[in-house]
């Protein structure tokens, strides 16, 4: 199981780097990528050449870009010591790195902040590398008088959580990381409104159910990155309002609840006589109930999963839900046996700490081809894995000239994706565990830069038996 492990985490975490990464590419180690997007932002006057690419498109979506960075700092900061024993920790900062980049370019002012770049009407009627793409990339941001709260708070979180990560090797940089997260922050909480509300035009993508648990993701994590008490006032005073308490979640780009939770507990665990922490009972005691909702044999267990035991929401983008439970319930495990408590109580019937491992490793075992289709949903790894995943640089041969609309040559074609994307995490299977591996099949197979950053953070945790997790100070 070790070694099977160490071998999905090199692939999750070296390549996705590039394979989504807009702009100019340094040291770029992938053939079939290059230099895009570099005219992006040029409309007012910025340079928002880097970021990423959500998925199999070529639009930068703020709201699941800051998701993903937000995801991958925390894995780097947990378990940071695992990537560098296989030499992907600088690899991961450098990704969250291009992305913290693209951030700060996109928050010109204290309430400015630009969400997106490219119109899906404009960019999803083509199948062209994103080299050579020459549609126009119009420009969507917030500001004070069109608000949108869960995208700048969430953005705010990135730049908290990042600002951890670079604390140590680049203390400048972490401190102009922190100065926007804390601008961002008050930005969405004083300028309140739902940014799927304001511009209704990302309804259709990346719509959002609120954003509540976003203020209070984002307070959470610059308690961490400050420790000024300031924020967790926040989270005690707002829990009621936005936490949810009481009531298990699903952890995504849309709903940081269930995340916000567990980051929450980590301070109860580790910081016993920690001044403010009355008022965080309520975020743990809900992170247990998550928790007991994960295990397959306790009785608040969720029937939310498939006959060969893969967690499963929505048959849309399915892995979402499966690999971010995993991550948080690896996660919440080794905050129990690094603090010596080695059980958990779901209505009265015990479970132990390594039970929510053994969940996370079926999880992970499942994703990589412990199933009854016999495939891994990680792209190179394994014998048998999607190769025709929805993506348009994986399916047009690096050396093709294509324009919009001429590349639906490729999208059409028979023959696999002369690109192998490695380590990208599709969509996944449906419910009934049947997968359709096709170009058009975007629910199932496309892959997504949010799905990866969770995935490299639950491959990261199962290296070991379990971390001695110390490291957000």
């Amino acid at each position: 199981m070790v070694r099977l492990v160490y071998s999905a985490h090199r692939i999750s975490c070296r390549y996705p780097r590039r394979r989504l990464h807009a702009g100019k590419l340094v040291n770029n180690k992938i053939s079939w990528r290059g230099d895009s997007g570099l005219k992006d932002g040029s409309e007012a006057d910025l340079d928002l050449s880097k970021g990423l690419y959500d998925a199999g498109d070529h639009i930068k979506f703020g709201f699941p870009m800051a998701f993903t960075a937000t995801v991958l700092s925390w894995s780097i900061l947990e378990y940071g010591d695992q990537m560098d024993v296989v030499n992907q920790l600088d690899p991961a900062k450098e990704s969250l790195r291009w992305t913290t980049d693209y951030f700060i370019k996109a928050h010109p002012s204290d309430n400015v902040l630009y969400i997106q770049v490219g119109d899906p009407k404009v960019d999803h009627p083509c199948w062209e590398r994103p080299e050579t793409m020459k549609g126009k990339r119009p420009l969507i941001k917030i500001d004070a008088d069109t608000p949108g709260t869960e995208v700048a708070a969430e953005t705010a979180a990135a730049m908290a959580s990042a600002s951890l990560v670079f604390k140590d090797s680049d203390p400048q940089y972490s401190a102009t990381l922190l100065k926007h997260a804390k601008q961002l922050f008050d930005f969405a909480d004083t300028k309140r409104g739902s940014y799927s509300v304001n511009i209704p035009e990302v309804q259709d993508y990346y719509n959002s159910t609120g954003y509540g648990d976003e203020l209070l993701w984002a307070a959470s994590w610059l308690y961490h990155a400050t420790e000024d008490k300031t924020y967790l006032d926040y989270v005690t005073k707002h829990g009621n309002e936005f936490a949810s308490f009481g009531n298990p979640t699903w952890f995504s780009w849309d709903n940081k609840l269930a995340g916000t939770q567990v980051l929450l507990s980590r301070l109860l665990f580790f910081k016993k006589d920690l001044s403010g922490s009355k008022g965080l009972g309520s975020y743990r005691d809900t992170a247990k109930a998550v928790m007991c909702g994960l295990l397959p044999k306790s009785p608040t267990a969720t029937t939310s999963r498939s006959n060969g035991g893969l967690v499963l929401v929505s048959e849309w983008n399915a892995l979402q839900q499966s690999v971010s439970a995993a991550f948080l319930a690896s996660l919440f495990s080794d905050y129990m046996l690094t603090s010596r408590l080695h059980k958990i109580s779901c209505n009265g019937k015990i479970f132990k700490a390594t039970e929510l491992r053994d969940f996370a490793k079926s999880q992970a075992d499942y994703i990589l081809g412990k199933n009854a289709m016999g495939m891994s949903f990680v792209v190179g790894y394994g014998d048998k894995y999607p190769e025709y995943i929805h993506h348009r640089g994986a399916s047009i041969p690096e050396d093709a000239t294509t324009g919009c609309l001429d590349g639906f040559e490729y999208f059409n074609s028979t023959k696999p994706n002369p690109n192998i994307a490695y380590g990208a995490l599709v969509g996944g299977p449906f419910l009934n565990e049947t997968f359709r591996d096709a170009r058009d099949n975007v629910r199932q197979n496309e892959p997504t830069t949010y799905n990866n950053a969770l995935l490299v953070g639950l491959m990261s945790s199962l290296v070991t038996t379990s971390s001695a997790l110390q490291s957000l100070k």
